[in-house]
Order: structure tokens, then C-alpha cells, then sequence
């Protein structure tokens, strides 16, 4: 009998802290839901930001590597010995200067053949014109004359062109890169000789994003600098703007760089390209936090006395963490800037600290 009472009890007691405990939590519940509903009925607190003109220059920089402005490879344009080489690798050279003398003397026997053979088609062709005068030759021996003549003097011309190639000259001012033959090595038409570099001027290749191609254009000067030599600016000039651009939208963009007696750049180096723009251009500009859900959203949230104004902009180019507005919003205007998640359209806020 004293069990089951025992054991009635401690059922009774437990019974009595659950309707407590649940009590408790009702309570508890109730002044969440009450705050809750406080906070939607009363001013939202924001954080905002006013709308200003800013004067901004839209300088920026981009990175690529030096190449030559000019380079060639150099091809044998005859056949025959190398007698003798004037350069090594890394001897500068001058346009038009001899580099390299092939053996000729095939070539000269068939020059003197030529000259020969013009010498006397000559003869040939005045004696038929004088003989034609006075009816001794017809119109159509003089006519093959001439012509035997003037094949003659073609022939002469190959022939000379052929001895001319023996003796090799730099197409282009620069330094001998690579050297392909050696002195005695047999010639044909097409072999390798050498790799000539322009180092004189270099240009500098970069991509640059289609938000900011489009402030570049041809001519436009640019300083270069390099990790090599960090305390030097180069200059250089624009000398192409590709019309199309990559799969990232960035375009290459490339520029004629002088290079600095004594500082001097190699082909290959490592460069930046610094796009700077002198005149400053206005602009309006806003935190990017005050866009809703993200700057594609295109919407912002402007306070209109204590009310929140839900409002559509256009919105530009993005700078680090401010974006361009090219349409939708005044100057003096207050956008918020913190808080949003809080707000419908026509929502009372109260600003708590502004910018």
C-alpha cells in the first residue's frame, strides 16, 4: 500500500514540473513572437550612404611579356660553300651589311656567259635594224632579234641576282640570335642561316577586359615598367587593338615600347602596362552592399524622409567596392547600405549610422 502510494506521488510531481516546464516555454515563446512583431511594426534600423558626384580617373594596369618588334630567320637564297662568316651569335648588326660570303665561282662563269651572249645578241639586234632599213632583212627577223636580245637581257639580270645572293647581307637592323651554319658548310636554297632580333624597340602584349578596352584607343601613350629594372619608366604608344575578343571577354591588346640605353629589355622579359587616363571623369558612385541580393539586381533601397524606397538603377563598372550608376539615382539621394534583408517597399527605418 505505501508503494503504490509512494509511486502515485512521484507520478503527480512529474506531472506538475512537464505543465510548468511548458508553461515556461510558452512564455518564453510569446515575447519572442511579441519582439518579432515589434520589430515589423517599428523602424527597421539601416545603415545609409548619400549620393555623390566623384570625380575618377579610370587608370588600371596590366601585365604580359616583352617580344621583339621585328625578327626573322634568315634563309639561304643559293646554293654553294660558305667561304667565309662575318658575325657570331650576338654580334649586332646594320641592315644591309654583309654577314656571311657563299662561293660564287660557278655562278660568276655563268655571269660572264651571260654578259657574252648580250654583248653579241646586241651586235646582232643593231645590224638587223640597219639592214631592215634598206629592205636587206624582213620585219620578222628584226622582230626575233629583238627578242633574242631582250631574253639575253633577263637572263643577265638572273645571273647577276644569282652572284648577288652570294653575298649575304642583314635584311634588318639587329642582333644575331642564332647561328644555323658554320664556315665551309654546303648551301641549298632554303637552309637555315641565322635568327635575327630587333631589341631597338620591343612591344609589350597584354589582354584587357571589355570594361576597359573600350577607353583605350591607337596612338594613346602608356608607361611600362619592369621587376628588372624597377626604377625606370618606359615609354610607349599603342599599335593595336584587337577587334575581337577571348572567351573571357579580354582583348589584346598590344603597344610599341622604347627601349633605354644602358637599362635595356630583353625579348621574354616580364612588363606591366599602365593605363593611366589624365582628365578625371565624373561619376556617381555607390557602395556595392547597397544593392539587394547582389549588383545584378539592378535595385536599391533609398530613404525617402523615414520611408524605404525600393528603386531600379543602372548600375556601370564596378571599382573594387564602389559601382558606377548610370541612371536611376540623384545626387543628395541616401541609399541604404545595411539592413535590407529588413525591408519591404514602404518599410519605416530609423538610420542608426550613416556615411
Amino acid at each position: 500500500m505505501k508503494k503504490i502510494l509512494l509511486w502515485s506521488v512521484l507520478v503527480i510531481a512529474a506531472l506538475a514540473l512537464i505543465v510548468w516546464k511548458l508553461n515556461i516555454n510558452k512564455k518564453e515563446n510569446d515575447a519572442k513572437t511579441d519582439f518579432v512583431k515589434q520589430s515589423n511594426t517599428g523602424d527597421v534600423p539601416v545603415l545609409v550612404a548619400k549620393v555623390a558626384q566623384t570625380d575618377f580617373s579610370q587608370g588600371f594596369s596590366a601585365n604580359g611579356n616583352f617580344e621583339p618588334i621585328r625578327e626573322l630567320t634568315y634563309l639561304s637564297e643559293t646554293s654553294g660553300r660558305i667561304l667565309k662568316l662575318m658575325v657570331d651569335e650576338g654580334s649586332v648588326v646594320r641592315q644591309g651589311q654583309q654577314i656571311a660570303r657563299v662561293d660564287d665561282q660557278i655562278l660568276g662563269t655563268d655571269l660572264d656567259a651571260a654578259k657574252a651572249n648580250i654583248a653579241q645578241l646586241k651586235v646582232d639586234k643593231e645590224r638587223y635594224e640597219s639592214a631592215f632599213t634598206t629592205g636587206g632583212v624582213t620585219q620578222k627577223q628584226v622582230d626575233d632579234a629583238i627578242l633574242q636580245y631582250n631574253l639575253a637581257v633577263s637572263r643577265l639580270e638572273a645571273a647577276s641576282r644569282r652572284v648577288s645572293d652570294t653575298y649575304v647581307k642583314a635584311p634588318i637592323s639587329g642582333t644575331i640570335n642564332k647561328k644555323y651554319v658554320e664556315q665551309g658548310a654546303y648551301l641549298s636554297p632554303g637552309n637555315k642561316m641565322f635568327d635575327i632580333v630587333d631589341v631597338s624597340k620591343l612591344k609589350l602584349s597584354v589582354s584587357v577586359p571589355e570594361s576597359q578596352v573600350v577607353t583605350l584607343k591607337t596612338g594613346d601613350a602608356v608607361k611600362v615598367s619592369c621587376n628588372v629594372y624597377p626604377e625606370v619608366s618606359y615609354n610607349a604608344k599603342i599599335t593595336f587593338i584587337a577587334a575581337k575578343g577571348d572567351n573571357s571577354l579580354n582583348y589584346p591588346v598590344e603597344m610599341e615600347v622604347i627601349n633605354i640605353q644602358g637599362k635595356p629589355l630583353k625579348a621574354g622579359m616580364y612588363g606591366s602596362a599602365h593605363f593611366g587616363s589624365t582628365v578625371s571623369t565624373p561619376m556617381i558612385m555607390i557602395p556595392r552592399t547597397a544593392f539587394v541580393g547582389g549588383v545584378n539586381s539592378n535595385q536599391v533601397y533609398v530613404m525617402e524622409g523615414n520611408i524605404a524606397k525600393l528603386k531600379t538603377v543602372t548600375a556601370g563598372h564596378i571599382y573594387g567596392e564602389q559601382v558606377e550608376i548610370r541612371g536611376g539615382l540623384q545626387v543628395g539621394e541616401s541609399v541604404i547600405t545595411s539592413g535590407q534583408i529588413n525591408l519591404t517597399d514602404g518599410a519605416t527605418v530609423m538610420v542608426t549610422s550613416s556615411k
